[in-house]
């Protein structure tokens, strides 16, 4: 019976320091893990900030202690020992105000609140204050206490829907992301996006739109505008848009506006970012098959410089034991004496110098209508152009008036190529124009030649080496 009790009770106390143990490991670990909080937060502080707000409370406390004192000595009758504390809660005060204060204001969120904001009354606003003032109007004529409670709580949500809709503006940080490469007349989605900056409050119903300037009036790109419903604290959302740019060059817009009505749309709110964003367009180069379709003598043209498998006729040679009898030209053998076999052009390789000619009538101080499409034809050409020897994996050489890229695979300079078409603007006919006189002291080189200039403007000595489009061959 002892042995029972004692066993029972060693057994208690033995689960009892189990059970303690549990509770004292388990204490352990949320310590650590508070700890671990803790030092993550500091990691994430601004230390100067909290260094600025511990001392700024600690003076502040300072001066209270001297203000308390002085007030204390003052009624006892110890006017200088007061006017002394009194003196010294100020200068420590001022201390704070002008040290200390700014600091802080730099690096608190607050800053938020003094952004400028434009504002508007909407129809709804004006409905709204219409009513305020015939519910004035009645609570002066009848002074009945209902009415002007009713009039204050009236007026009371004017005051709040101005507060709430600078709160949500506050803080929000916009930046728009565009594709890297952006052809005319090609749809692209683009990427909104939206951060709250706020360690708090989240904001509601915000529109993104395109602010107008002086310098541009109208918006040049995101016309249509992107709307956020609600936005997280400390936290971003991104929205996809279409954008569409019907013509080749560089589209800019200085400033975007970020616009709410929240919370009761009395109200319309703006806040204007100036967020620069420049858009390279290149000139369309879906139209490539289209423009080899109408000019089909250019597929001809282009002739390989290395033998391999095909169907041209690249040169004759000695027939060796193990070449086809389907290879033998008969007429070439009879001619020489001896077995001839025909070597084929590789049809896959394709070298090929493209040049764009920018001289064009267009570039006169007042250019006609259709000088200007015409030259507008010929660079979406070249980019088209430019982009078909691309597809097949060319050897690709390009020389214009101001730009040009050393033989290399399409690949590797096609951009470069387009870039520079995106910019290419039109410059005055010359009467000895230098690029083509280069282009026909080099007959080595096969040139596919795309100019917006009459026919008798090219040099004669192009004809044989050339392959030349003029711009007035292009469909339009």
């Amino acid at each position: 019976m002892f042995c029972a009790k004692s066993w029972s009770l060693f057994a208690y106390r033995f689960n009892s320091d189990i059970e303690g143990l549990r509770l004292l490991v388990s204490r352990i670990i949320e310590m650590s893990s508070l700890t671990s909080t803790v030092n993550a937060l500091l990691a994430k502080s601004d230390r100067p900030a909290v260094r600025a707000f511990f001392l700024s409370m600690a003076a502040l406390t300072v001066a209270l202690i001297l203000a308390l004192y002085s007030g204390a000595a003052a009624q006892l009758g110890n006017l200088f020992l007061a006017s002394a504390t009194a003196l010294t809660a100020l200068v420590v005060a001022g201390w704070v105000a002008v040290t200390l204060v700014p600091t802080l204001a730099k690096r608190t969120p607050l800053r938020w609140i003094g952004y400028r904001m434009e504002y508007r009354i909407t129809r709804d606003g004006w409905i709204y204050i219409l009513g305020i003032v015939l519910v004035a109007l009645a609570a002066i004529n009848t002074g009945n206490n209902l009415l002007f409670l009713i009039l204050a709580s009236l007026i009371a949500s004017i005051l709040m829907s101005g507060i709430l809709s600078s709160i949500t503006l506050a803080g929000v940080e916009l930046k728009l992301h565009l594709p890297e490469h952006i052809f005319a007349g090609q749809s692209v989605r683009a990427s909104v996006e939206l951060r709250n900056e706020k360690l708090t409050l989240p904001s509601f119903s915000l529109r993104v739109e395109a602010a107008k300037t002086k310098k541009q009036p109208a918006a040049a790109m995101l016309e249509t505008p992107v709307y956020f419903p609600y936005l997280p604290r400390q936290q971003s959302v991104k929205q996809n848009v279409p954008l569409l740019f019907l013509q080749r060059g560089v589209y800019r817009q200085e400033a975007f506006k970020i616009v709410t009505r929240f919370p009761f749309g009395f109200l319309q709110k703006s806040r204007r970012m100036d967020l620069a964003t420049e858009a390279l367009v290149y000139p369309a180069v879906a139209a490539s098959s289209e423009f080899l379709e109408v000019l089909p003598g250019l597929q001809g043209a282009m002739e390989s410089n290395a033998k391999g498998r095909g169907q041209d006729l690249y040169a004759l040679r000695g027939y060796l034991p193990n070449d086809s009898a389907r290879h033998v030209h008969w007429k070439a053998s009879a001619r020489f004496g001896s077995l001839m076999v025909r070597e084929f052009a590789r049809e896959d390789d394709c070298r090929v110098l493209l040049v764009f000619d920018p001289q064009s009538p267009a570039a006169s101080a007042t250019p006609q209508s259709n000088e200007r499409e015409s030259f507008e034809r010929a660079v979406t050409f070249c980019a088209a152009l430019a982009w078909n020897f691309h597809e097949r994996d060319a050897l690709l050489e390009f020389r214009s008036a101001e730009a040009s890229t050393p033989p290399a695979p399409a690949s590797e300079n096609i951009f470069a190529i387009l870039r520079h078409l995106a910019l290419v603007q039109p410059i005055a006919p010359n009467s000895r124009p230098e690029l083509l006189n280069q282009l026909a002291a080099d007959p080595n080189s096969f040139k596919i030649i795309v100019t917006s200039q009459p026919r008798g403007s090219i040099p004669s000595e192009l004809w044989n080496t050339s392959y030349i489009v003029f711009a007035s061959d292009l469909s339009a």
